[in-house]
């Protein structure tokens, strides 16, 4: 009996050194890899925004972000097709005027705050409020949002949320009793958590009268479509379409699509975010008259991708404002960074990078295509095949018609907990080995040796 225990407690001592390493280093890793997407700026700098020019006689819409920021492409892919209509006044707001974090570390400075979107509007509710996932869905910091949402949604907006910001709907308790839908990673999470909402999947977006919610990230593009036909008609949200690129428009209706779900090979994020530690970080160069979603192509892809940190940098720190009239803050100009990418297909033109040429700028948008097609084929390029299938899943993005051909997997990344479990059993063994070694010549440790002051 006393060996099996002696048995059974070294194989549990050995495992237990196996799994220390891998399971300590990756759980530091894996709170990193989300706690940098977005990380706050911490330099005090909060540029107004460019003031806008507003048309009374057109319907308003805002895209709200919260105080902690928000997922980037469902917050600038449905602003850009908006504007882009021409069909509104579109705006950013926020509970309060100061810059925020959007995913990746893209500081951007909100258009209004609530209070001065009132006195915009006289008081009046926006037709239309976009509203895109926000990381911290279910904390306190969410309420501001939550409540200015009821009360718009009680004066007459339009709300339309964009992938997991059908949760921040769902937390304030309006989407109880509707049909709605959300990314496919937390579907079934809202399922048990909002019971009292009716779920769709395989849909890009649920229209529920006065209430739209979208699929995951890029579904925001068709949502935000929808409801340009909705307020202008379907001929004014084709245009919108071609102007952005989007060749998926569907009139009148949601066009089907599969359900993702989990696969096999959805585990190379486990790798990325508890064992790659080293992650490349890419400085992305920001310049004037970019357009919202070469923005959003470069942060998001990157971003979901969980294998590569970005930081904004612009050609002299300065602000600068998009194509459609948004301000961002680069957090400050190029250094010798890993990789200094520079998105926007009017930057690719002018090469307005060339002055860094000592860091070999790559221009992302300097070819044909949706800014998301570039972004992708970089990201396939500079990791692996497995991460950027599971990047484009994520973006709910048909990559049908690109080449995503590159190395299969992360191997080096994969071996690591492998490496480390190594290592922990090694110095198990070295342990051991030693005690039993203190044991040995140790005078009390000797087995058959009388002491020789007892009789």
């Amino acid at each position: 009996m006393r060996s099996i225990v002696h048995v059974t407690l070294t194989v549990l001592a050995f495992t237990v050194a196996a799994l220390a390493l891998p399971v300590t280093l990756g759980a530091v890793t894996l709170d990193a890899s989300f706690e940098n997407r977005y990380t706050q700026r911490t330099d005090g700098i909060a540029p107004p925004p460019v003031r806008k020019a507003h048309d009374p006689a057109k319907p308003t819409a805002v895209v709200v972000v919260g105080n902690e920021g928000a997922v980037v492409s469902d917050a600038l892919a449905p602003y850009e097709v908006l504007a882009a209509s021409g069909a509104f006044n579109v705006y950013t707001v926020a509970p309060q005027a100061r810059p925020v974090t959007l995913t990746g570390g893209l500081d951007l400075s909100p258009d209004l705050d609530f209070a001065a979107l009132d006195r915009l509007l006289s008081a009046k509710a926006p037709d239309v409020v976009v509203v895109p996932a926000l990381p911290d869905l279910g904390e306190p910091t969410t309420r501001p949002v939550t409540e200015w949402l009821k009360r718009q949604l009680s004066r007459g907006s339009l709300l339309m949320s964009v992938c997991n910001g059908s949760g921040v709907l769902a937390s304030a308790g309006l989407l109880d009793g509707r049909k709605a839908t959300a990314h496919w990673i937390r579907i079934g999470g809202f399922d048990d958590e909002f019971p009292a909402v009716d779920w769709i999947r395989g849909t890009r977006y649920v229209d529920d009268g006065d209430i739209v919610t979208t699929a995951g990230i890029l579904s925001g593009i068709d949502g935000a479509l929808h409801v340009t036909e909705r307020f202008a008609g379907t001929e004014t949200a084709r245009k919108a379409a071609e102007a952005v690129g989007w060749t998926h428009y569907s009139p009148g209706s949601s066009a089907p699509m599969t359900q993702n779900g989990f696969e096999a090979a959805d585990t190379v994020v486990g790798f990325n975010t508890a064992f790659r530690w080293d992650k490349p970080m890419l400085g992305v160069l920001l310049t004037s008259g970019i357009r919202e979603l070469e923005l959003a192509a470069v942060f998001d892809t990157y971003g979901q991708s969980l294998a590569v940190e970005t930081t904004a940098v612009g050609l002299d720190g300065s602000p600068i404002r998009s194509r459609h009239g948004l301000t961002f803050v680069p957090r400050g100009t190029p250094v010798p960074e890993d990789r200094l990418v520079v998105p926007g297909a009017e930057a690719a033109a002018s090469h307005v990078a060339d002055r860094y040429s000592a860091l070999s700028p790559v221009y992302l948008h300097a070819g044909p295509g949706f800014p998301f097609d570039a972004v992708l084929e970089d990201l396939v390029r500079t990791t692996d095949t497995a991460t950027t299938r599971w990047t484009a899943r994520t973006l709910e993005y048909e990559t049908g018609h690109l080449a995503l051909d590159g190395e299969a997997w992360p191997w080096t990344v994969s071996l690591r907990p492998i490496g480390l479990a190594v290592l922990g059993l090694l110095a198990a063994f070295g342990i051991r080995a030693l005690y039993r070694r203190i044991r040995r010549t140790s005078p009390t440790g000797r087995r058959g040796v009388v002491d020789p002051g007892k009789p």
